[in-house]
């Protein structure tokens, strides 16, 4: 009877291997044709999943506002902590883009200016300045450069640079309203998943157990509570290490007098909810706005922001964030990496939840089968 069994056992393996084996072929074979697949599913089902993860990151501050707003009528509860998390996270991103764009524009424009007013100068220098005093005076008088023609070349090049702009702009049009689209459906979407989660849940539950196996709807189950952890403690721990890095930005800038304070305080805490990549982004947006009022004091805030990076690096982040995704740094940086270049800056947001509740099942699994190992050895001896 054993030997039946043991050979059914066998025979499942060796067809389950072979399967396997001609799939992950075929697989590689039609590589591309997967991708192109895949690439058209998500094309189509875009807002839809816009929604979902628009939904997975309200969740996170639509819980504690829920739990915590002083209303007796459920029924009211529940659409008002929906509104103000919107309002919340929106408003965040909406008013820092409100803040900042304009000032880069006008650095832009300042530098511009700078660059065009430095090259007059130049121009009025070379003819009153004796080189035959200074070093390498021969060399130097040597050097003949056109500074009209420069300052020319400089500002032909700007305005087709602009024209370039303007015509890529006007064929953005048609992409920036479909865009606009997909987030208004994605944000609906998202509205309806809170609105009635706990009825989707329920339903989910219903569906994986009545068509799925025993044992592979409790591992589904698993895995996707799991993963909710997982996003939900990174989104949260992101969220308030942004808001402390954000605030030391701040006060240390208002200590060190440099200018723009509040917003480049702003600035550096949204873009730290991008993990690793997001504080240098802040760094280098930050200097290029305070370089158009003091070369000095850029240099002083990029010291500042690089000292105070590996304070929040090495005694912030671990604590605030890293105790509760549980990831070691350097599948931090993977995980980042590769959610970049697979869907940009939603990949990178995304990326270090999904790597952090695939590391953590991976180490239950490994867990569970060094002890049936363990116990299957023991049993031989």
């Amino acid at each position: 009877m054993n030997d039946k069994i043991n050979m059914k056992k066998i025979t499942k393996w060796f067809i389950g291997v072979i399967t396997a084996c001609i799939l992950i072929y075929l697989a590689i074979r039609h590589l591309d044709m997967i991708a192109a697949g895949i690439s058209w599913l998500i094309h189509i089902t875009f807002p839809i999943l816009l929604g979902i993860i628009f939904a997975l990151i309200l969740n996170v501050p639509l819980r504690p506002i829920e739990k915590h707003l002083p209303i007796k009528k459920s029924k009211a509860k529940r659409p008002l902590a929906i509104i103000l998390s919107l309002v919340l996270v929106l408003g965040i991103f909406t008013g820092v883009a409100f803040l900042v764009l304009p000032e880069i524009g006008n650095a832009v424009r300042l530098i511009a200016q700078i660059v065009m007013s430095g090259i007059d100068q130049a121009a009025s220098l070379e003819g009153t300045i004796d080189f035959s005093e200074l070093p390498l005076g021969d060399y130097l008088e040597q050097i003949d450069i056109d500074w009209i023609q420069l300052k020319r070349n400089l500002e032909q090049w700007t305005v087709a640079q602009r024209e370039v702009l303007i015509r890529h702009a006007a064929g953005a049009v048609s992409s920036i309203a479909v865009a606009f689209v997909n987030l208004f459906i994605g944000v609906v979407f998202s509205i309806y998943i809170l609105a009635n989660k706990e009825k989707l849940k329920k339903q989910t539950l219903r569906l994986i157990h009545t068509w799925f196996p025993q044992k592979f709807g409790d591992l589904l189950v698993h895995i996707t509570a799991v993963c909710n952890l997982s996003f939900r403690n990174f989104i949260a721990g992101q969220a308030t290490e942004a808001v402390i890095l954000g605030s030391l930005c701040t006060v240390g800038m208002l200590i060190l007098r440099l200018p723009y304070a509040p917003m480049i305080g702003a600035l550096v805490g949204v873009t730290a909810l991008i993990p690793i990549v997001g504080a240098f982004i802040g760094t280098i947006v930050g200097a290029f706005l305070i370089l158009t009022v003091s070369p000095f004091k850029a240099f002083v805030f990029v010291a500042f922001l690089l000292i105070l990076q590996q304070i929040e690096g090495n005694l912030i982040y671990p604590k605030v964030v890293g105790s509760k995704i549980n990831l070691p740094a350097m599948w931090v940086l993977a995980a980042v990496t590769i959610g970049g270049n697979f869907a940009g800056p939603i990949g990178m947001l995304l990326g270090v939840p999904a790597a952090s509740a695939t590391y953590e099942l991976l180490k239950e699994a490994t867990a569970k089968r060094e002890k049936t190992l363990k116990h299957s050895n023991t049993f031989e001896e």
